[in-house]
């Protein structure tokens, strides 16, 4: 891997050396190494903090200008792309859906169950994860194990620049019918998004199961419960409502995480 990333490096430093096939076929085995899960555009460290791999994410920008654009036929259905599609689903273990698309370069862990929906290169999903009807994960988003994403659902991908960290959803987390989290926010895990929850960096994911608002950005601490709100913001033109998201409770702890999940859904009355 050390001689790779030095290939990486220079291409990324010296973009004629694209020109070069010991660079290209660099590249070409370092998207590889994503496709079979070898390695991860980000991982959690010894620290417990995600550290994102850069030269990873290079080399999936560099991946695009070396590769021509393709027909690529599937039955009736026709695409023209640079990336060629995942492959091979029955020795992955994954059940894909018909009209189910990945993207080679993303990685699928056996025991991922993905309805008609989209995954792009360089992302991650982890063991018995639905990723439910028009879901999308972005480039090199992180998605862990027993995650759902319900229908709709939006995570966003990043590639650049090459620091910036990936939208993380952590282990046993339950996202709710057409919530956007992108930008690089964390939900840790177990939380539970309610249905139309919207994360940015900027939002304010405000919780509210104490005496005095505690706000938070960029993360959803583990076992949230989370529904969508709004707070009052004053502009010149007058005082209006902006969008947050509010903490109204944590997840309880549980050996059987579906039960414990379906408790916090009736309990709290949340929208899926």
């Amino acid at each position: 891997m050390e001689a790779l990333q030095q290939l990486i490096e220079a291409a990324w430093d010296d973009r004629s050396l694209l020109q070069d096939p010991q660079i290209q076929q660099a590249i070409r085995d370092v998207v590889e190494t994503l496709d079979k899960g070898q390695q991860r555009i980000a991982q959690l460290g010894l620290d417990g903090s995600w550290q994102v791999n850069e030269w990873l994410k290079k080399a999936v920008l560099l991946y695009f200008p070396i590769q021509a654009m393709q027909t690529i036929e599937v039955g009736p259905f026709e695409f023209h792309d640079k990336i060629p599609l995942k492959t091979n689903y029955a020795s992955l273990g994954v059940r894909v859906v018909p009209n189910a698309v990945t993207r080679y370069g993303a990685f699928l862990e056996k025991g991922v169950i993905q309805m008609p929906s989209y995954v792009n290169i360089g992302a991650w999903v982890g063991s018995g994860t639905m990723i439910d009807t028009w879901a999308t994960v972005g480039s090199c988003a992180q998605i862990g194990r027993n995650v759902h994403l319900s229908g709709g659902v939006g995570i966003g991908g990043v590639l650049e620049p090459p620091q910036a960290s990936p939208t993380i959803i952590e282990d046993d987390c339950f996202i709710g019918s057409r919530c956007i989290v992108v930008e690089g926010v964390r939900v840790e895990r177990e939380a539970v998004l309610g249905a139309n929850v919207v994360l940015t960096r900027s939002t304010h994911i405000i919780d509210v199961t104490g005496a005095e608002p505690v706000i938070h950005k960029g993360v959803v601490p583990a076992g949230s419960v989370v529904i969508p709100g709004t707070y009052t913001k004053s502009f010149p033109a007058g005082d209006y409502q902006v969008a947050c998201a509010l903490i109204i409770g944590k997840r309880t702890a549980s050996t059987d995480k579906k039960v414990s999940l379906n408790e916090v859904l009736r309990d709290y009355q949340i929208a899926v």
